[in-house]
C-alpha cells in the first residue's frame, strides 16, 4: 500500500517542474522556438497565421513575441476544418504518425501521434498523488472525445492499471471499484457524488468496503465544500486539473491545493481578451495556450476561460505560475457535467421542432449535480404536452451530448432580448 506521505511529496519530472525562473525561460523560449518553425514549415494554417501577421518563425524567439500573432478560438478552429476538412490545415505531420483521431462538438477533430511525448496529465496525476501500482477507474467517455484516453495514458506512463468505467452504470461502478479494489478515481465530482450515493444504497461503507485513496476530478468547478464532503467520506486525497480537448492539461493542483501549477512543457499566457496583451500576476484576462506538439501544434489558442495566475512561490518545490481560479467565460458556452455548451447546438435542437417559438437554456446546479433545463415558449396555437416534452428531451443529448429535461412557459415570459443560456450556478 502507497503511504500518504509518498502520495504527497516528489515530482513526475523533478528538474523540468522546478526550474528557476531563468532556466524556466530558457527552456520554454527554445522550445517555443522549435514548434514554431516546425508548425510554419508543416501546418498550412500556421503559416497563414504568421504570414497575415507578416510574422516570419525565426522572429518569435520568446514568449513575450507570443503577443505579436492572433489568438485562435474554438469557434474559429471549427469553421476552418469545415473549410479544409479533416484538420484545417493544423495537422503538422504525415497520417501515417497518427494512432487516434477524437471528435469533439462542433465537430472538430482531434489528431493524436502513436508515440506522443505529451507527458501533461501524467505531471498532473502525479502531483494528485497517483503512484505507481493503483488502480485507477475512468468514469469520463471513451465515446469520439478524447479525455478518456489521455488519462489512460497517463496512467500507464506511471505504471498504474486503468478500469475504462465509462459513463453512467452507477451500480456496476461501484461493484467493480469494490471487487477490484481500486484505488483511484478519475472523473467529474459530480459523479463522484453518484458514487457514494449509489454505493451507500448497496450497503457498502465508502472506507471499509471500497478503497479509494486519492481522485483527479475534472470538467466541473469544484467547490471546497464539495470536496471536503467527498474526502472525508472516501477517506480519499482530491485534487483538480484543468485543461480543454484541444489541447490537453493546462493546470493541476498539489497537494497543497493553492492554485493549479501550469505543466512544464506548455506555454500558457493570460492575456487582455480585446488586444491580446499578456497581463502580470493577478489580472483578470483569457487562458490562451500554446503547446509543444508537432502532431497538432495550435499556437495561442484561446481557451475563452477567465482567470489569472499567481508566481508565488508554492510549498511543493514546483516553480511554475499557477492559475488561481476558473471565473468563467468569455462568451454564452458554459460546461454542463464535464461537456461545453453552446448556442449553436441548442439552436439546432429547437430546430427540429416548429412547435417552438422562444427558448432559453437554464444551467441550475442542485446537490452537487448540473441540472439543465430548456424553458420554451411555444407558437401560438401549440399546447404543451407530455409527449412534446418526451420528443424534445430525447432530442437534446443527440446535438449537446449532455441530458436536459424541458419547462414549457408561457408565452412572452423571457425577456425581449435575453441570453440563450443563462447559467444560474453559484459555487463557493
Amino acid at each position: 500500500m502507497t503511504t500518504r506521505g509518498e502520495r504527497t511529496s516528489g515530482c513526475y519530472a523533478e528538474r523540468l517542474e522546478t526550474l528557476s525562473p531563468a532556466d524556466r525561460a530558457a527552456y520554454q523560449d527554445a522550445e517555443l522556438q522549435r514548434i514554431a518553425r516546425h508548425a510554419y514549415e508543416n501546418a498550412p494554417a500556421i503559416r497563414q497565421k504568421f504570414d497575415n501577421s507578416r510574422v516570419k518563425p525565426d522572429e518569435i524567439k520568446s514568449v513575450k513575441d507570443l503577443e505579436r500573432l492572433p489568438i485562435t478560438h474554438k469557434h474559429e478552429l471549427a469553421a476552418l476544418q469545415q473549410k479544409a476538412p479533416p484538420f484545417g490545415g493544423f495537422l503538422g505531420v504525415p497520417w501515417d504518425r497518427l494512432k487516434r483521431i477524437c471528435m469533439s462538438p462542433g465537430p472538430i477533430y482531434e489528431p493524436e501521434e502513436i508515440h506522443s511525448q505529451n507527458d501533461r496529465w501524467t505531471q498532473a496525476f502525479f502531483a494528485a498523488g497517483f503512484r505507481k501500482g493503483d488502480i485507477g477507474q475512468i468514469t469520463f467517455s471513451y465515446h469520439l472525445v478524447p479525455p478518456a484516453f489521455w488519462f489512460e495514458d497517463a496512467l500507464h506512463r506511471l505504471e498504474c492499471i486503468a478500469t475504462p468505467g465509462g459513463v453512467g452504470n452507477t451500480e456496476l461502478q461501484v461493484q467493480m471499484m469494490h471487487d477490484l479494489k481500486v484505488t483511484a478515481y478519475i472523473g467529474t465530482p459530480s459523479f463522484l457524488v453518484n458514487i457514494s450515493k449509489k454505493a451507500r444504497e448497496l450497503g457498502y461503507d465508502l472506507k471499509h468496503d471500497l478503497y479509494l485513496e486519492v481522485g483527479f476530478v475534472a470538467g466541473e468547478m469544484l467547490p471546497e465544500s464539495l470536496r471536503d464532503e467527498l474526502e472525508q467520506g472516501f477517506g480519499m486525497i482530491i485534487r483538480q486539473g484543468y485543461g480543454t480537448a484541444d489541447v490537453g492539461c493546462l493546470g493541476y493542483e498539489c497537494y497543497h491545493k493553492n492554485g493549479m501549477h501550469f505543466p512544464h512543457n506548455c506555454i500558457v499566457e493570460i492575456v487582455d481578451p480585446e488586444t491580446g496583451r499578456q497581463l502580470g500576476p493577478g489580472e483578470t484576462g483569457e487562458i490562451v495556450a500554446t503547446v509543444f506538439d508537432e502532431v497538432y501544434p495550435m499556437i495561442r489558442f484561446g481557451t475563452g476561460d477567465l482567470s489569472y495566475y499567481t508566481d508565488e512561490p508554492c510549498p511543493c518545490g514546483r516553480s511554475t505560475h499557477r492559475l488561481v481560479k476558473i471565473l468563467g467565460r468569455l462568451d454564452q458556452v458554459t460546461k454542463v457535467k464535464g461537456m461545453f455548451i453552446h448556442p449553436g447546438s441548442a439552436d439546432e435542437v429547437a430546430g427540429k421542432f416548429p412547435e417552438i417559438d422562444r427558448y432559453q437554456v437554464v444551467v441550475d446546479r442542485k446537490a452537487h449535480a448540473d441540472q439543465m433545463t430548456f424553458t420554451i415558449e411555444l407558437k401560438e396555437g401549440i399546447d404543451p404536452t407530455q409527449e412534446l416534452a418526451g420528443r424534445i428531451e430525447a432530442a437534446i443529448p443527440t446535438s449537446m451530448r449532455v441530458r436536459g429535461t424541458v419547462q414549457f412557459i408561457e408565452r412572452g415570459t423571457l425577456p425581449k432580448e435575453y441570453r440563450k443560456i443563462d447559467d444560474r450556478r453559484k459555487w463557493d
